[in-house]
């Protein structure tokens, strides 16, 4: 009997540990939404240990835990939480840059952004003076500007113009031929 009713409570145990691991790792990620407020995009990240343990013994409760407009806007009523309810993975920061690049070319090299590999050789951004910046490297609160006002650049092209501008005595400029 204890037997039985020791195998039945580690497999709910179990159970639950897998749901709250599950929502955690869905809810860890920044986002990108739109605020009812001032209706402007915004960074938050949702409070997810708090989603993974509601999770854990019934629905997720999704709150914030960080948002581009607080301290100011703090208090709010949290109402952007429903987008990230409705479309968790659309507005995923990732998601959002991936999609951005996904029909572009490199501003240097012309290369087609294919698949990003975010672990490995991620791409970058480029702005006018040929200054290069890696994206996860851009505060979120103002990476969508980042994206409207620079162009996309390939890992390949990134190290190389980074290189130049770090390093520019031990670059050799040559003529085309």
């Amino acid at each position: 009997m204890w037997i039985l009713l020791a195998s039945i409570l580690l497999a709910i145990v179990a159970l639950s540990g897998g749901i709250a691991l599950y929502t955690y790792v869905r809810y860890r990620s920044a986002r990108f939404v739109k605020c009812p407020d001032n209706h402007r995009i915004e960074a938050v990240t949702i409070n997810a240990g708090d989603a993974a343990l509601s999770a854990a013994i019934g629905n997720p409760h999704l709150r914030l835990a960080e948002c581009t407009r607080w301290p100011e806007m703090k208090d709010c009523g949290q109402e952007c939480v429903r987008q990230v309810e409705y479309a968790p993975e659309d507005c995923l920061v990732r998601n959002v840059v991936a999609n951005w690049y996904r029909d572009k070319r490199c501003a240097v090299c012309g290369h087609t952004f294919g698949v990003i590999h975010w672990h490995d050789h991620a791409p970058a951004l480029v702005n006018g003076q040929g200054q290069t910046v890696q994206w996860k490297d851009v505060p979120l609160a103002r990476l969508i500007a980042y994206l409207e006002t620079h162009e996309a650049i390939c890992w390949d092209c990134h190290i190389v113009q980074t290189f130049r501008r770090d390093h520019p005595e031990l670059v050799t400029y040559r003529k085309e031929r």
